[in-house]
């Protein structure tokens, strides 16, 4: 099979333990991409925090994607075009504030370049903005400072803190969006029906590349839905017990360049 397609997570897939994308990863994805093979970099995060390794991998050059807030927004990085887009209802923001306020936990969203939060000095907001290198903007109040719409929030704190906010909102918002951990100190908030799968299904509709095409690569739950959809689904060594059950091959861990291993292995063979 000749893929025309990688999708790729990042954190824990493309990046190792640095959060850095090793030489040989480098090298091997821009000679994918010089083969006429485009990348997808999906994850959960801004697309402003992705936009760094979209740039080192030269994807304005080669037609590829970024697949940011886990789907919620989809980029044509050649063109930076929005191909999609999805924004949590702005009726939700007042009820995640007041239910983080109430735990005393921090809030944050996002604003271009900066993340909007009434608590900048918090270790996890600082990680947070860290992880995607964007600056901290402080709100005074976030409700009003905050321009909506917005494709997601982040309520940040110790992860024994975080289990009952995750009940509370999972049951209070049930339907109506998404309520998921993607680290155990980060709660995710996004719109219902995010998902890299879903997300995907719409980036193929508009490039006509079959699923079949596809390879994606990943090791966290919110991965799992696009290494089932995908042709060919990999999974790190270092990926989720159910990540690997469902991947058809289990390539090396991201500090061992697993990224490069499966891609010389599964496509260049075929090219």
């Amino acid at each position: 099979m000749k893929y025309k397609l990688i999708v790729l997570d990042l954190d824990g897939t493309l990046t190792n333990s640095q959060k850095e994308i090793s030489p040989r990863n480098r090298e091997v994805l821009i000679r994918a991409q010089k083969k006429g093979i485009r990348l997808v970099l999906a994850s959960g995060r801004p697309t402003y925090g992705i936009v760094p390794l979209a740039t080192e991998l030269q994807m304005e050059q080669f037609g590829g994607f970024i697949l940011s807030y886990n789907g919620g927004e989809i980029i044509d990085w050649q063109t930076g075009n929005i191909v999609y887009e999805n924004v949590l209802p702005d009726e939700i923001i007042p009820i995640l504030y007041e239910c983080a306020h109430t735990h005393q936990l921090s809030i944050l969203s996002y604003d271009g370049t900066e993340i909007v939060t009434e608590n900048p000095e918090d270790p996890y907001v600082i990680k947070e903005a860290s992880l995607n290198k964007m600056n901290i903007r402080k709100a005074h109040n976030f409700l009003t400072e905050l321009k909506l719409p917005v494709p997601k929030c982040l309520i940040v704190g110790e992860p024994t803190q975080l289990i009952q906010v995750e009940s509370e909102l999972s049951i209070r918002l049930q339907g109506r969006i998404n309520v998921f951990r993607s680290e155990p100190y980060f709660l995710e908030l996004v719109p219902q029906g995010i998902d890299k799968a879903l997300s995907l299904a719409v980036l193929l509709e508009k490039t006509q590349i079959q699923r079949e095409e596809i390879m994606a690569i990943g090791d966290g739950y919110n991965d799992l839905s696009m290494i089932r959809f995908a042709g060919f689904g990999i999974a790190m060594e270092n990926a989720q017990v159910p990540v690997k059950i469902a991947a058809d091959y289990i390539t090396l861990s991201n500090d061992e360049d697993g990224v490069a291993e499966a891609i010389e292995r599964f496509c260049f063979h075929s090219l």
